[in-house]
């Protein structure tokens, strides 16, 4: 078991609902933690909160990455949160969007591994974690930019947590489906088909220590039949498809949809 007790951790979009059921968890377990979010507001009164230090960043943006990582000092773990949704037919995104989106689920976390696995190299400790998605093991309508980040980002961790292993530096992925009290699901205020369940953000958090601890490569957070749904979606994608659209995923994607277009 690692002791996260004392440790200095780097956690990335900590100022959104899921962000401070981590950095709430993390303090709990007693780690020193660097808070890093673009909501300064909200930002400085979590650290305030959990006496941590915050530093302001956009994600989307490569030299803030650097300044953040600079501010940040030496780092023991990081929890790689921050991410952003698409919801929408490929049609209707501008290239800015897709930018965006690629440059802060895929891009950030990439860059951020890159600064800080050298140290941790060097020490022989550390360990990376990466907040993914369901939607990252198993295709579902409206979301292909958002999927491809998060298809991507899989990829990425499993590599470097091969690379990493004998550094001894832990590379995690953390896998939420629905949560029903915090991120995009929850922003968006719709229902989920019949028989889908849903998580809580208290639960993701607990994961993200858990995988910590074990040094885990990576935890699904979500009810038995969406994991068992991403198994099939691994082994055969074409009934994988037809069992989302027997199960209404396209009705309640065009719902997610229209949500996510008015915001």
């Amino acid at each position: 078991m690692i002791d996260i007790k004392g440790k200095r951790v780097l956690l990335t979009g900590a100022a959104g609902g899921l962000g401070r059921a981590i950095a709430r968890s993390l303090h709990a377990a007693g780690a020193r933690l660097v808070l890093s979010g673009r909501n300064a507001d909200a930002l400085a009164a979590l650290a305030k909160e959990l006496d941590a230090t915050a530093i302001a960043c956009d994600m989307a943006d490569a030299s803030d990455i650097a300044r953040l990582v600079a501010a940040a000092g030496e780092i023991d773990i990081l929890v790689a949160n921050a991410g952003i949704a698409a919801t929408a037919p490929i049609t209707e995104l501008s290239p800015a969007q897709i930018d965006q989106l690629l440059d802060v689920n895929l891009r950030a976390p990439i860059l951020l591994s890159q600064a800080l696995a050298g140290s941790m190299q060097q020490r022989g400790s550390g360990h990376l974690v990466f907040v993914s998605s369901m939607a990252g093991k198993g295709a579902s309508p409206l979301q292909s930019l958002y999927s491809a980040s998060k298809f991507g980002l899989r990829g990425f961790t499993q590599c470097l947590r091969m690379d990493l292993r004998a550094s001894n530096v832990g590379v995690s992925t953390i896998f939420p489906g629905m949560i029903r009290d915090a991120g995009m699901f929850a922003d968006a205020g719709i229902e989920p088909p019949p028989g889908v369940g849903t998580n809580t953000s208290e639960e993701v958090a607990q994961a993200v220590l858990r995988a910590i601890q074990r040094n885990l490569g990576e935890v699904s957070v979500a009810p038995m039949t969406m994991r068992f749904a991403s198994v099939i979606a691994a082994l055969a994608p074409e009934t994988s498809a037809a069992m989302v659209r027997a199960a209404g995923a396209e009705k309640f994607a065009e719902k997610f949809a229209a949500a996510y277009r008015k915001s």
